[in-house]
Order: C-alpha cells, then sequence, then structure tokens
C-alpha cells in the first residue's frame, strides 16, 4: 500500500469585486467559492485580507475632516508625516512604542505592535486624503464570516482574517494573522515529546499567522486583486483558540 504524505494546498478565489460599506462579504466570497467550483471542506481555512473586512465594515477616514492635536502636530515634524494621518494613527493607538524618520510603531488598540498602527492608503478608493483602518474586532469579524460561510455550505470552515505587516529584526512583510475562527490560532504543544522523546517545556505553534503568511504567496502585495485563498490540508486536533491569544503578554515583553 503506497505511503501517504501530508499536503498542505492553497487557492486563490477570483473574480471578487471592489468591496463597498455595507457589502455581505461572506456572500461574496461563497458567490466566489461556487464561481470556482471551489466547494469548502471540513476544516478548510479561508485567509481573507482585513482590507476587503475594513471596507465592508466602513473602516475608512477622510484625513480632510481630522484636526490634528498639539501631540500629532508634534509627532508629525519629528517624523515627516501628514499631521492629520498622525492624529488617526493616535487615535487607533494605545502608545506610541518607537519613532523615527517617515517610521510610527504603535501598539494598536487590539494590543498588536505595528507601524501607523495598521493604517493602510494603499489600494484604498477615493486618493490619499482617504485611509483605511484595521477591523475594530477582528476576531469577531472572522467568527461571524465563520458563521455565515458554515451555513451557506453545510461545513465546519475556519477563518483567517490576515495583514502584511513588518517585523523587529527583519526586513520585508510577512502574512500575519489579526483574527480567526474556527482553529487554535496559538497552539500549545508543551508537554509533547520531540523526536528524542524529550518533552517541549516551552515550545508554541503561531498556527494562525503561519497559515496568514502561507496565504499571502498568492494573495500579494501590489495590484494582483486576490484578496482570498482557500487553505486545505492544515490539520490540528486542539481547541479552537482566537488571534487574541497571539498578542504577548506586556509582563513577558522583554523589548518594551
Amino acid at each position: 500500500m503506497p505511503a501517504t504524505h501530508p499536503a498542505v494546498t492553497l487557492t486563490a478565489l477570483s473574480g471578487i469585486p471592489a468591496v463597498q460599506p455595507g457589502d455581505d462579504v461572506a456572500a461574496i466570497l461563497a458567490d466566489a467559492l461556487d464561481a470556482g467550483a471551489m466547494a469548502p471542506r471540513d476544516r478548510d481555512v479561508l485567509v481573507v485580507t482585513h482590507k476587503i473586512i475594513s471596507k465592508a465594515e466602513g473602516r475608512y477616514r477622510s484625513l480632510a475632516d481630522v484636526t490634528p492635536s498639539p501631540r500629532a502636530r508634534q509627532l508629525a515634524a519629528a517624523t515627516g508625516k501628514d499631521p492629520a494621518l498622525v492624529e488617526v494613527i493616535l487615535s487607533e493607538s494605545r502608545q506610541v512604542v518607537r519613532s523615527r524618520r517617515e517610521l510610527i510603531i504603535t501598539e494598536h488598540c487590539s494590543g498588536m505592535v505595528m507601524a501607523n498602527a495598521g493604517i493602510d492608503q494603499s489600494n484604498v478608493p477615493g486618493g490619499s486624503e482617504r485611509v483605511l483602518l484595521l477591523p475594530e474586532n477582528p476576531d469577531a469579524s472572522s467568527a461571524a464570516l465563520r458563521t455565515a460561510l458554515g451555513a451557506r455550505f453545510g461545513v465546519d470552515i475556519a477563518v483567517v482574517v490576515s495583514d502584511s505587516v513588518g517585523r523587529a529584526w527583519r526586513n520585508g512583510v510577512v502574512g500575519l494573522a489579526l483574527g480567526a475562527a474556527g482553529l487554535p490560532a496559538l497552539q500549545d504543544l508543551r508537554g509533547r515529546n520531540d523526536l528524542e522523546g524529550r518533552a517541549l517545556k516551552v515550545t508554541q505553534v503561531g498556527l494562525a499567522d503561519e497559515i496568514a503568511s502561507a496565504a499571502e504567496l498568492l494573495m500579494g502585495e501590489a495590484d494582483e486583486g486576490r484578496p482570498a485563498v482557500l487553505v486545505r490540508g492544515v490539520q490540528w486536533c486542539e481547541a479552537p483558540v482566537a488571534a487574541a491569544a497571539l498578542i504577548r503578554d506586556r509582563q513577558q515583553d522583554l523589548f518594551r
């Protein structure tokens, strides 16, 4: 009998239209799955870029309507950024972690540490005066999308809402999970044995981040227009854990 080899497949959805505020993202993605003859199965994972979630949730801000505070003007002068943009960054942040010319790293209100509080101007309609914020609650958005897709297709599908972010000590961006539902975003392997029989003492795996980064290979960063990827073949046995579990507690953060 031939040996079986684990395999993971990733397939980008095509034909997804530009999303507008108030659109039913679940219906749009379900229609794209149907059109591509990609009926999801139990334990599939649908990775969705946060941008289409944010657009549907109307998470836009017009910089023309923003009045910068004195603090925003001071930080803008130090970084060379638009004071109105800096004001929006501050409004979406718990604290400024680091800043230098052309760069502001903040702790987003969700706890994520990222550049510009995740505020984006790329692939945002409306010109340079309009910016797009992260979803207000990415885990809740993931759960709602999972429920709607599960009802449509009658399967136990998982959802990851992703974004591309930079990393400390490394150049380049990778995909990370902002939200997750239906899978263990953080897998705790402590207590399991390695190949030599030694018990693992500290190993935890950011499963949702790994899936998001893999999907980013197909999503791209420019004009690819592939905001959703169906991932099949990922295995897990743990109970679902939301993406909020991926954020390290401040008491355990050695770098702030």
